[in-house]
């Protein structure tokens, strides 16, 4: 066995950092993002070497867990190494800590394929990229596995018609600008998080009619699934269904499907286990039984990632 690497130190940005006063979930994200260039090079993958194969390594699917929460000035380091890795690609895991306390922030495991830039269609991994990983292969640590969710294998990619259906709401709607996409012009995996996480607010305002703005009552996301489908690029248009899948004493587990307004094909699907949270003591409060029976009203059978 091998053993992680550093693949990223920063620190938390207030930019960075939304009306819960803490890091928002598209930005662990982007650091992960950019953890997986470091964990690529160190695969002989670098940026170098993915423009001269004219290819790239995709995110297809994230597991992330969001363990304690990141507060503007927070300091933190990013270590990885790979879990497997095949021709038909890589699955790695990354995590990242407090540099002080040295406590677990957030831990992520990418499923990533190589793929050509410009469709993004799938290409074996190369040979001497399986043999680098050889070096970097760990076992995933406990505190990575999965907790409130199952990783069962994701359902067949639905479409925009079946949300429909299902009669999800709609919590997002807007267009793909070029500023969020990557030098290929597809939207990036941070701006797929960040849709979801816009849309927060206006789920709850349909479903709870409640008004973040207007409470000391807040949110926290405690782990997050992604599957990515297909790609959208710059000048599309989105739209995002929501619909509650399970509910709990202190969570909340919630399904999102977003879509391509004009082909009705699924861009990615996702499924986030959540809480809420008193914003002054800084803590999980369970949800009055009241709420509950009325969010227990509100599950979609058979609602899935």
């Amino acid at each position: 066995m091998g053993e992680m690497i550093e693949v990223a130190r920063s620190s938390v940005q207030t930019w960075e950092c939304d009306q819960m006063g803490h890091m928002n979930v598209q930005f662990y994200v982007a650091k992960a993002d950019e953890g997986l260039a470091a964990l690529a090079a160190a695969l002989g993958l670098s940026a170098r070497a993915q423009r001269s194969a004219f290819a790239a390594l995709i995110p297809k699917e994230h597991h992330i867990r969001f363990h304690r929460e990141l507060r503007p000035g927070a300091p933190f380091v990013m270590q990885g190494g790979v879990l497997q890795a095949r021709h038909e690609g890589v699955i790695l895991y990354e995590e990242m800590r407090n540099v002080v306390s040295g406590d677990v922030a957030a831990t992520f495991v990418t499923r990533a394929e190589w793929c050509e830039v410009e469709t993004r269609g799938g290409l074996p991994l190369p040979v001497a990229a399986v043999a680098k990983a050889a070096a970097l292969t760990i076992e995933l640590p406990s505190h990575g596995a999965p907790r409130g969710m199952e990783l069962t294998p994701p359902r067949p990619a639905p479409v925009l018609a079946e949300a429909e259906d299902l009669g999800l709401v709609t919590t997002y709607r807007g267009a793909v600008l070029a500023e969020h996409c990557d030098a290929a012009g597809y939207l990036t995996v941070r701006h797929q998080m960040g849709r979801v996480s816009d849309a927060i607010p206006n789920l709850l305002a349909q479903t709870r009619r409640e008004d973040r703005s207007a409470s000391g009552i807040g949110g926290a996301a405690l782990e997050y699934r992604f599957v990515y489908r297909t790609p959208a690029r710059a000048g599309d248009l989105l739209i995002l269904k929501s619909g509650l899948k399970t509910v709990s004493a202190k969570t909340y587990s919630w399904c999102h499907w977003l879509f391509d307004v004009e082909s009705g094909e699924c861009v990615a699907t996702a499924e986030a286990v959540a809480v809420s949270m008193d914003l002054a003591a800084r803590k999980a409060i369970e949800i009055p039984l009241a709420m509950r029976a009325e969010l227990e009203r509100m599950i979609v059978p058979g609602l899935s990632v």
